[in-house]
């Protein structure tokens, strides 16, 4: 009896002893799974930091691109009004000067005034402030393309009400110009930096007529669709707070 038994019980043995093997091998692989899945989400997460970084560095290069261009058209108009100059001096005899020029009156402009832009007929209301460094315009609808290889943009100018400008066909008003540079605006409800497009439109306010930069903005939650800041005001204007409309008949407005 004991003899027939004692077989029995080493088999037993033996299956417990392999399902507990087994066991402990199913485990062991289920950790080498989660250690791979692990390393390749790793893997994962330092690409995508890569490629974020390198896509700020190439918005980077980007701006350094259209600052260098900027400053390369602005070099050869220098150039070439300094030519122009040198050619007229030589076909002309010198011209003795007997007097001093009296030099120009600085225009006081109020906290807001009525403007107009070349090529388009309406008026807008623009907030003059001091504080700001470049002007900016309520541009709605902007669109990107290209022409001659360089950089333009088309929008519509948004109005006083808030509502795009039409022309005498009742048909919204598109402005076209080249990008000048973007600008990086951070906002203060906002942690992150907005890229816009900076351009140059001529604008008269009263006897000034001037080409100033303007950044494209919504502006639709100002109390004005345009504001000047202190590029266009500088050496042409001062601005008395109290004041508004200095340049502006009140009829028109």
């Amino acid at each position: 009896m004991t003899s027939r038994l004692f077989p029995a019980l080493l088999v037993l043995a033996l299956s417990g002893c392999a399902t507990t093997d087994h066991v402990a091998l199913h485990e062991q692989t289920l950790e080498q799974l989660k250690s791979s899945e692990l390393s390749i989400l790793n893997k994962i997460s330092y690409l995508e930091l890569q490629i974020s970084n390198q896509s700020d560095y190439i918005l980077t290069l980007e701006d350094e691109i259209l600052e260098l261009q900027s400053a390369l058209e602005q070099s050869r108009s220098v150039f070439n009004e300094q030519l122009d100059d040198i050619s007229e001096k030589s076909a002309q005899p010198p011209v003795v000067v007997t007097q001093v020029p009296t030099p120009v009156n600085e225009v006081t402009l109020g906290s807001v005034e009525r403007i107009q832009f070349d090529g388009i007929d309406s008026t807008f209301d623009a907030r003059v402030d001091t504080g700001a460094a470049t002007s900016s315009v309520n541009a709605a609808d902007i669109e990107q393309f290209e022409r001659n290889g360089k950089r333009w943009v088309r929008f519509h100018i948004a109005g006083d009400d808030g509502e795009v400008v039409q022309n005498d066909k009742a048909e919204p008003t598109w402005v076209e110009a080249p990008v000048v540079r973007m600008a990086k605006i951070r906002q203060s409800s906002n942690e992150e930096a907005e890229r816009r497009f900076v351009i140059e439109m001529w604008v008269r306010l009263g006897d000034i007529h001037e080409k100033a930069q303007f950044t494209l903005a919504d502006r639709s939650q100002m109390s004005h669709p345009v504001l000047l800041g202190r590029e266009f005001i500088r050496d042409i204007a001062v601005v008395d707070v109290g004041k508004k409309y200095i340049h502006t008949d009140i009829k028109q407005l």
